[in-house]
């Protein structure tokens, strides 16, 4: 009698599953794994032919995970986090290098301090170097090979510009014991903002040019703990992406007669080439971005 071959879990095939379940579509899954779309596709085809299942439900509009891949999403991202704990463990703690990453200023203070540190640890012998600045001035840097990696604000746009690695609305909002003026749509609105250029700034005037409410800048400052200070003084109502308003602010609806704004894009930028280092710090950084967000 022949006993049936067990079915076996290719780890790079399990990976470009967990990647295209965790961001939603195929496209993003390939910019990710620095794949072509066809080539995402065959994968999961065989991983689904290997295990006798069909994990992913999608057509053009839609990607939905099946019951079975739900369950081997949730047994794949054990099985990658300790096959990647053990490699590293064994290889990447010695590895040695020095990366320069480049990455706007509020997005560093909110979100990537601890994804930073968990890499530190990690990988004791690779040397940070983080510059915060204006995101066209990190674009410009990054291009003249100042960076080797740079998180940017953008514009929903293609693959081409960037793997989108955090995405979340803009909101206007204040002092949280402040601002009861500013919520007259007859008044001229005071604003708080970052110099010229900022992708923020650049979104807050022109929706309220479209909608056609007044403003003057009142108060301009190139760091995150100026402007906050400015608000905080009630001074004026700045922008910001919902998950870094500060708790003594207050977010002003859509009753203060303010135009809605688009949401907050952040994208990775790696250059080409690079090392070891940059392309590790580069996929830890989305991987981490990706489940907190």
């Amino acid at each position: 009698m022949m006993v049936p071959m067990p079915h076996r879990l290719d780890h790079d095939l399990l990976r470009t599953f967990v990647t295209a379940a965790e961001s939603g579509n195929l496209t993003r899954a390939a910019e990710r794994l620095r794949l072509s779309q066809p080539t995402i596709s065959l994968q999961l085809k065989r991983l689904e032919q290997a295990l006798g299942c069909r994990l992913i439900d999608r057509s053009p509009r839609s990607f939905h995970l099946t019951g079975e891949g739900e369950t081997l999403l949730s047994y794949g991202r054990r099985i990658l986090a300790l096959a990647d704990e053990a490699i590293g463990r064994l290889t990447d703690a010695k590895m040695t290098g020095r990366v320069r990453l480049g990455t706007p200023e509020d997005f560093a203070t909110t979100h990537l301090s601890g994804v930073l540190a968990a890499f530190a640890r990690a990988h004791p012998g690779v040397a940070l170097e983080v510059t915060t600045d204006l995101t066209l001035n990190l674009i410009d840097r990054f291009q003249n090979g100042e960076f080797d990696i740079v998180l940017i604000k953008r514009d929903p746009v293609g693959p081409s510009a960037g793997v989108r690695v955090w995405r979340e609305p803009l909101v206007w909002t204040c002092a949280a014991d402040k601002g009861s003026g500013f919520e007259d749509p007859e008044r001229d609105l005071p604003l708080v903002v970052s110099p010229h250029p900022c992708v923020y700034r650049r979104r807050a005037l022109r929706a309220l040019d479209e909608a056609g409410r007044d403003w003057h800048v009142v108060y301009t400052s190139t760091s995150l703990a100026g402007a906050q200070a400015a608000v905080r003084a009630g001074l004026g109502v700045t922008v910001l992406p919902a998950g870094m308003v500060p708790p003594d602010f207050r977010k002003l609806d859509g009753k203060a007669g303010l135009p809605p704004l688009p949401e907050a894009e952040i994208a990775l930028m790696l250059a080409s080439p690079v090392d070891q280092a940059a392309e590790r710090l580069a996929d830890h950084i989305v991987s981490s971005l990706e489940r907190e967000g």
